[in-house]
């Protein structure tokens, strides 16, 4: 039988007792190795050891906060903020328009459906009560709008970039009300083709 490959039953026996004397050795070792022991080890004792910082900002203690990310986190577009300006944010709305024919809603010809990806244009509502015309102070650029009065101050940075050169403003007396309707830079697509 031996000649065959095919080893007797004592032969594996011996092998087993073997294997498994060695390997009870190993696993002492790794466990002497590892003061800890080795049935505290998990997935997450795979790879390096983690960095411990010993020093902890105080920015991450809050927790009693709801806020999501903290304002250090916030990088883009913080040139424009202005944080020692005491005056408060007046109340404003953007609405997202789009140019709608008689071909899109009965014949469907120009592929365009309700989604945002479909407008053209964004209608900025600013309230602005107790205020003129002629107190209104507006700069536009491609991803933020500026408007200051003697009473509000408004920093927006917009969700879509738009052709800051193309736009209009329309103040309402009876309303107190700035509109500021300005066109949305699209990529040109099968969408957005005019």
């Amino acid at each position: 039988m031996e000649c065959l490959g095919v080893s007797s039953g004592q032969d594996l026996q011996a092998l087993s007792a073997l294997l498994s004397s060695q390997l009870e050795e190993e696993e002492d070792e790794d466990c002497n190795q590892n003061a800890t022991g080795c049935a505290q080890l998990g997935p997450g004792h795979i790879g390096p050891p983690p960095k411990k910082d010993k020093e902890v900002s105080s920015a991450y203690i809050k927790t009693t906060s709801k806020d999501i990310w903290s304002e250090e986190e916030v990088v883009e577009g913080s040139q424009y903020d202005d944080l020692a300006d005491p005056r408060p944010q007046p109340e404003y709305e953007i609405i997202l328009k789009q140019n709608v024919g008689t071909q899109d809603l009965f014949l469907g010809l120009s592929r365009k459906d309700p989604s945002s990806m479909c407008c053209e244009a964004m209608l900025v509502k600013i309230k602005l009560p107790g205020t003129k015309a002629t107190d209104v102070f507006l700069d536009i650029k491609e991803k933020f709008l500026d408007l200051r009065t003697p009473k509000y101050k408004l920093g927006l940075h917009l969700p879509h970039p738009i052709q800051s050169q193309e736009g209009k403003a329309q103040f309402f007396s009876d309303r107190q009300e700035l509109e500021v309707t300005l066109l949305m830079k699209r990529p040109m697509d099968f969408i957005n083709m005019q």
